[in-house]
């Protein structure tokens, strides 16, 4: 009577278990090829007269536990009711402060980025769509550190994105490009930039091939053959992100001034001082 179930039981449990142990000999297997053919690159790669930077490779993705979190404030049962519903609760600084701060570091992502140097060391033409694919690396990057500071930085988050879209919409008016045709670029640039939030997040999480990958999809638009452009980008966005992860928290909720380091250092892996920034009373 049992065992017909008995033997789909077992049956079961064997072909599951040797689907795992294909998979993990295809992982093993492509790990192996990536392996070779890194090295074969280093091979028949020419002498470089500046030392090559050491990748960073991990085997797992880390743990969003065990990166640096703003301690947990206790919220109101009312506070989780009303932001339940859609609204926001009472922040610890003024919602308009707030918001010229995001206005302030959207600002910085624009007006303290030099372009230029992207398009030429990155080899991208000289477009809209390249300008925005430049400013949502830097939009990300003051995502990733403001999501740190609670529901304030949460907050601050949501206004940096949205003077993003704000700045997009105008430059397109000023190019001439017309409505329906502003209406698309508008909805391709979204799709892009939430995708790109999504692999960023995993990069900046895992090993460099990761990242590397994930600025070959979004930033090069797949069109990348030259891997030290990439090499150069991921050292760019490991560096500015140790970079403003050691600024106060505090400065940047009231001031909302960020300072981008350079493209291209001769010394990237050190870490410059960084400058308090000075505001007033009103946080202004």
């Amino acid at each position: 009577m049992y065992r017909r179930p008995l033997q789909f039981a077992a049956r079961s449990f064997v072909s599951a278990a040797a689907s795992r142990a294909a998979c993990g000999k295809a992982l093993d297997h492509e790990a192996c090829l990536g392996a070779l053919a890194a090295c074969q690159l280093a091979r028949v790669s020419p002498p470089c007269s500046a030392p090559c930077r050491t990748l960073h490779i991990s085997t797992q993705l880390r743990n969003v536990k065990e990166t640096r979190q703003h301690s947990e404030e206790e919220v109101s049962a009312f506070t989780k009711l009303i932001e339940a519903m859609g609204f926001t609760g009472p922040l610890k600084y003024n919602r308009w402060k707030l918001k010229i701060a995001a206005l302030r570091m959207y600002t910085c992502c624009v007006e303290r980025v030099n372009y230029d140097e992207f398009f030429e060391k990155c080899e991208l033409p000289d477009t809209l769509n390249s300008w925005f694919l430049v400013a949502q690396l830097h939009v990300w990057m003051c995502l990733v550190r403001m999501r740190q500071e609670g529901r304030e930085g949460k907050y601050l988050c949501r206004y940096i994105v949205h003077s993003m879209w704000e700045d997009v919409e105008q430059r397109s008016k000023i190019m001439g490009i017309d409505a329906v045709n502003r209406k698309e670029a508008m909805k391709a640039m979204t799709e892009t930039f939430y995708a790109a939030i999504f692999g960023y997040d995993e990069g900046i999480l895992s090993d460099d091939c990761v990242l590397a990958a994930a600025l070959w999809r979004n930033l090069f638009t797949q069109e990348c053959e030259d891997p030290r452009q990439l090499e150069l980008l991921v050292e760019y966005v490991r560096k500015q992100m140790q970079f403003i992860d050691a600024l106060d928290g505090q400065d940047l909720l009231l001031t909302g001034e960020v300072k981008w380091r350079p493209l291209v250092e001769e010394n990237a892996q050190s870490i410059l001082k960084v400058v308090r920034p000075t505001y007033n009373d009103a946080g202004l």
